[in-house]
């Protein structure tokens, strides 16, 4: 059976004809692009601390091992810091997949496991790493093109779409960060091309594919489960509620699917790791909450770094743009439900709606901050597809009046400009936004203190080793030597260190107090984390 065509496909497929050598190109010079940045000053970031959390986990070591093994007063090199950063001969896979269970469960192991292998064979340097990520993130392009196929049957949506996520600022940031979010971006193109085909094909083997792509998703990221019940809600709508042949199909491959997954929920009941999002107990009011809606879904297309901390007047600077771009999205999605068949739109919307709807019902009734831009992924690719569509229209439809058709490629142009611009700043800093810098960017330069000495000592003690102590050390000097206690014990300070510096991101009274009175010595703050101790009068 024949599937049933969006709207206007055949005025789109005419006018793709004529301009495809003109926009093949285009394309092509937004890939180079898009490529570039993915890479380029890939390490010049700080590991932040949920990167080096995924470090420790791909070593395969567990943080009590990590204190244990540390925290015992003695003097230590940088070396012996990064020794739980990368795989090494003392730890395998086998422990790298304890090492999530016992301390990280709801890090689903796909993208760890995958990192550490990465990792053995190119090399543990923060670009290795961070470049297995980017590597992942162009899988992105030939999926987001086979999805536009099977969805819209326009290879010119194809196109469009892989130019906007090219220079997508939002997909660029996790495209160089540690952490699994590529990986999810592809797991979920994959798992819908393979579902569509699944419902066009209606073969046991398509299906199979399907029921596969839900297990790799599944073991990628916890909210993927929310990408999977949209898609079982969008297949249910489209066979009208009828226990039908490919409704039986498509329960049956989610079960199997599910199956797969149904250990690794075990694990997550059985070890419930609560402290791993206490960051989402943070209040905040209606206004706040809709400001950080909007500065979601806008850094699809837009962003300069400006994050919540930043002063007034550089928010006030991007209102108007914001509102632009929310105004082009809510458009975008108006006209793809007027101009497609419902086999489209409401699979669009069911991935936008997937994950972004629970954060938002949540975040607007609790006013809790639960939504961040790399949890709502999948809302912000539904929302390009929708884009994309609305620009492959108003731009080649033949219905499409000459200056409609001027006005919406000059909106494409500007949408593609701000992506490339928001990619050249994003290129420069040392910190972002999406890397907490009200935690972290005082690091470099208390890390510029402690390098300037010549011959440094840092003491701190267990409490600090991860993340802050592993973050601060990607920044300082092999010379500086490190001497970590346990909670509430203090070091025995020998002499012969230029200087002696007491780091603490997590307070500790005890120890600062203690080597005043010990050691009849004086603190002076340099940093807010940062004490340096002399000898008192």
């Amino acid at each position: 059976m024949k599937k049933e065509l969006p709207q206007k496909k055949t005025q789109i497929s005419h006018k793709w004809t004529i301009s495809k050598y003109w926009l093949r190109f285009l394309i092509i010079i937004l890939l180079v692009i898009g490529v570039f940045f993915r890479f380029v000053n890939i390490d010049k970031k700080i590991y932040w601390g949920d990167e080096v959390l995924s470090s420790l986990r791909i070593s395969g070591y567990t943080q009590s091992e990590m204190k244990k093994q540390l925290g015992n007063g003695r003097l230590i090199g940088i070396e012996d810091l990064h020794k739980y950063q990368y795989p090494n001969s003392e730890k395998n896979a086998i422990d790298t997949i304890k090492g999530v269970i016992v301390e990280d469960s709801q890090i689903l192991p796909l993208y760890i496991l995958m990192t550490r292998f990465w990792v053995e064979y190119f090399g543990n340097s923060i670009a290795a790493i961070r470049s297995f990520s980017a590597f992942i993130s162009l899988l992105t392009f030939p999926c987001l093109y086979w999805l536009c196929q099977e969805l819209f049957e326009s290879s010119l949506v194809g196109w469009i779409a892989i130019g906007l996520v090219a220079v997508s600022p939002i997909h660029i940031v996790y495209a160089q960060e540690a952490r699994s979010y590529s990986l999810a971006i592809v797991a979920i193109l994959i798992s819908s091309v393979a579902l569509l085909r699944a419902m066009r094909l209606k073969t046991n083997v398509n299906w199979f594919i399907y029921a596969a792509t839900l297990s790799i998703g599944f073991y990628t990221h916890l909210f993927f489960t929310l990408v999977a019940f949209a898609q079982g809600i969008y297949v249910v709508t489209i066979e009208r509620f009828r226990l039908s042949k490919t409704l039986i199909s498509y329960l049956l491959s989610s079960l199997a699917g599910f199956m797969t997954f149904v250990p690794w929920i075990w694990i997550i009941i059985t070890n419930p790791q609560p402290e791993a999002v206490t960051w989402a107990n943070i209040k905040q009011t209606v206004f706040i909450s809709a400001a950080r809606w909007a500065g979601i879904f806008s850094r699809a297309f837009l962003d300069l770094g400006i994050s919540p901390n930043e002063p007034g007047k550089l928010k006030l600077f991007l209102i108007p743009f914001i509102l632009i771009l929310l105004f082009i999205i809510g458009y975008s999605i108006y006209f793809l439900c007027r101009r497609t068949s419902k086999k489209v739109w409401l699979f669009v919307l069911t991935l936008i709606a997937s994950v972004g709807l629970p954060l938002l019902i949540i975040d607007f009734v609790f006013l809790r901050r639960y939504a961040t831009s790399r949890y709502t992924l999948p809302s912000v690719l539904g929302i390009q597809l929708a884009v994309a569509y609305l620009f492959t229209t108003k731009i080649t439809s033949i219905s499409t009046k000459a200056w409609q058709k001027k006005f919406w490629s000059l909106v494409a142009f500007m949408l593609v400009i701000g992506g490339v611009v928001s990619c050249m700043v994003h290129s420069q800093p040392q910190i972002w936004w999406n890397q907490f810098p009200e935690k972290y960017q005082e690091y470099p330069h208390i890390a510029h203190i402690i390098n300037q000495a010549k011959k440094p000592l840092l003491i701190s003690d267990e409490d600090n080793i991860i993340p802050p102590l592993q973050v601060l050390s990607n920044l300082i000097e092999p010379k500086v030597q490190f001497q970590i206690v346990g909670k509430n014990q203090l070091p025995e300070i020998t002499n012969g260190f230029s200087d002696i510096f007491l780091f603490l991101f997590e307070p500790s009274d005890f120890l600062k107090a203690g080597i005043e009175k010990v050691y009849n010595s004086k603190l002076q703050q340099v940093d807010h984390f940062l004490w340096k101790i002399t000898k008192a009068n």
